[in-house]
């Protein structure tokens, strides 16, 4: 091919190129051998400027088969099963034992994670002794986290369940050791409160309760207990007992919660419980010592109501004679209202004294 020829094919192909600048080719010695590109094909390539898609995540499927899946949910199954058999467990013992019970049958659990290993033992058994330490020494270690928890919780709750001391009451004078304590309930039995939407609260008084504690005041250690709070107590009393025949008064924080109910126990009055007698309109249902209740209908304003009164002969001739324990006394009042039935044994015991008299004249003629 001549000269002239050549150069007029590459004036050709130049010519081409400057009248669409889009287009890009290459020219060798024996022509053009890689294809045109187009600039919109370029144009979906990503710049530098523009970061790269993240690649996608590995399937599921591919995350669970990988090294470490299965012995990663095996363990979180077995830590969820062992944490709820422990709760069960501790459950259990909290509402089957008591603490002291608990720390009676661990004992051996507990003592066999301090086991050491022998001098003269073998090299065999010493491996055997201390792997059995390791092996108790985290159960070992929960009974005693167990019963730490337990005794804060038991002793913090008792504040609220228990009475505020074990003697709620002094020591009684040396010469006042023969005395009788009369426990006194408050509402229902010294007086009723009643609330209405127009007036709000009013505590009406008893008939008869001023003369019912001057007259007894001669004669017994008088005690209003009450499950009331103090607040409520307090104020009560002062207005109540202007003479000052009531010596003490317990609230709401020397009863006993149980069942959901305050309970008195006379238990924890520092009284010999053989002198003490519990007088209430609800005695049985509110008293944890049934033997020493004196039970009397509950008062709600009734105008005509005696009941106080009637009960003064009975209280006043166990003050005179003082038996050697009042609830065999009590006992023998069971099902019968004590200051009717006192009335009626009060009767034939003066007509059997009637008789005996006239039969002694008899006698004597």
């Amino acid at each position: 091919m001549s000269i002239v020829t050549r150069s007029r094919q590459i004036f050709s192909i130049v010519r081409k190129s400057n009248r669409n600048p889009r287009l890009y080719s290459s020219v060798s010695a024996n022509g053009p051998s890689d294809p045109i590109i187009s600039s919109s094909i370029l144009s979906n390539q990503p710049t530098s400027s523009t970061p790269p898609p993240p690649p996608p995540p590995p399937p599921e499927s591919a995350a669970a088969g990988s090294v470490g899946g299965k012995p990663l949910s095996f363990l979180k199954y077995a830590s969820i099963a062992a944490l709820t058999g422990g709760v069960a467990t501790a459950g259990y013992a909290t509402y089957a034992y008591t603490l002291d019970e608990v720390d009676e049958k661990t004992k051996a659990l507990r003592a066999s994670a301090k086991v050491s290993a022998g001098v003269d033992l073998s090299s065999f058994d010493k491996f055997q002794d201390m792997f059995k330490s390791a092996a108790m020494t985290v159960p070992a270690k929960l009974v005693e986290l167990y019963m730490d928890l337990r005794a804060a919780t038991e002793e913090h709750v008792k504040g609220f369940t228990e009475p505020v001391s074990e003697m709620l009451l002094p020591d009684l004078h040396p010469q006042e050791q023969h005395v009788f304590t009369l426990v006194l309930d408050l509402n229902e039995t010294l007086l009723y409160s009643d609330w209405k939407r127009d007036r709000g609260w009013r505590t009406f008084k008893r008939p008869g309760v001023d003369d019912f504690l001057e007259h007894l005041a001669q004669f017994y250690e008088i005690i209003v207990y009450s499950d009331q709070q103090a607040m409520y107590v307090d104020p009560i009393v002062d207005r109540l007992d202007e003479k000052h025949c009531i010596r003490y008064r317990l609230s709401r924080a020397a009863t006993r919660y149980q069942d959901g109910k305050h309970y008195r126990d006379l238990s924890k009055l520092n009284r010999d419980p053989s002198r003490i007698l519990y007088v209430s309109g609800n005695a049985l249902e509110s008293c944890l010592q049934p033997e020493n209740c004196v039970a009397i209908k509950p008062w709600k304003c009734e105008a005509e109501d005696t009941k106080l009164l009637d009960l003064i002969p009975f209280l006043e001739y166990v003050a005179r004679h003082r038996p050697a324990d009042i609830r065999p006394v009590l006992a023998s009042y069971q099902g019968h209202d004590i200051a009717t039935e006192f009335i009626e044994r009060s009767k034939e015991h003066q007509k059997r004294r009637q008789g005996q008299k006239q039969q002694g004249r008899l006698w004597r003629f």
